[in-house]
C-alpha cells in the first residue's frame, strides 16, 4: 500500500516534482472551488488581457458544485465533477499559474500536456462521497460570480482531503498506468 502523503497548501514546485500518478494524498489549506461556467468566465477574461477576480497563480481548483448548505454545516455535500467538461479551458488557466486540479475522469492529451508543461498536478476525488469530503472543509466563502449561485467560486479552508494523484507533471497518468498494473496482478 502506498505511503499517505500530507501536503500543506500552497503546493510548491517540489511538492508537485515529487507527486506520481498513484500517490494517496492528503492536502490541507486553502483551495478554489469552481465549474463550468466559472471556468468560461476565467479563460474569457484572460482573452480579453484582463485576469480572473481572484489570484489563480499557485491556486488548487476543485470541479465541484456544492449542495445547500445544511444548517449547522459548513458547506453541504460537495463531490467532483467530471473533469473533462473543463478541459477546453484548463491549457489556458495552467499558462496562468494554476498549480492543481481537483475532479475525477480522465483528460485530454493537451490538459495533460499542459499538466507536464506547467508542472501542475491533476487530484482525484472518489464520486460519490461528496459528504465524506463535505467533513474535511473547515471554512467557505464566495470569492467571485455570485450570479452563477451554485455554480460560483468558493475558496475553501480544508484539513486532510483525501485524494489520489491522476496525473503528475512527469508524464504519468492513472488511467494509463493503473489498468496496467492491475492486469499484471491478475494475469
Amino acid at each position: 500500500m502506498n505511503e499517505i502523503k500530507h501536503i500543506k497548501l500552497p503546493l510548491s514546485d517540489e511538492d508537485a516534482q515529487a507527486l506520481r500518478a498513484g500517490d494517496i494524498v492528503r492536502l490541507s489549506g486553502s483551495i478554489l472551488v469552481g465549474r463550468d461556467a466559472a471556468h468560461k468566465r476565467m479563460a474569457e477574461a484572460i482573452r480579453e488581457g484582463g485576469e480572473p477576480p481572484f489570484p489563480i497563480e499557485n491556486e488548487i481548483i476543485y470541479y465541484a458544485g456544492p449542495a445547500p448548505t445544511p444548517p449547522g454545516a459548513v458547506i453541504g455535500p460537495v463531490g467532483p465533477t467530471t473533469s473533462g467538461r473543463m478541459d477546453p479551458y484548463t491549457p489556458l488557466i495552467l499558462s496562468r499559474g494554476l498549480r492543481g486540479m481537483i475532479g475525477k475522469g480522465k483528460r485530454t492529451p493537451e490538459v495533460l500536456a499542459a499538466i507536464r508543461e506547467h508542472k501542475a498536478v491533476y487530484f482525484g476525488a472518489t464520486g460519490g462521497t461528496a459528504v465524506l469530503l463535505a467533513d474535511s472543509v473547515k471554512h467557505a466563502e464566495r470569492v467571485a460570480y455570485e450570479d452563477l449561485g451554485p455554480e460560483a467560486v468558493l475558496l475553501l479552508t480544508v484539513v486532510e482531503m483525501p485524494l489520489v494523484v491522476l496525473a503528475d507533471c512527469h508524464g504519468g497518468d492513472l488511467y494509463v498506468s493503473g489498468p496496467e498494473e492491475a492486469r499484471k496482478s491478475f494475469l
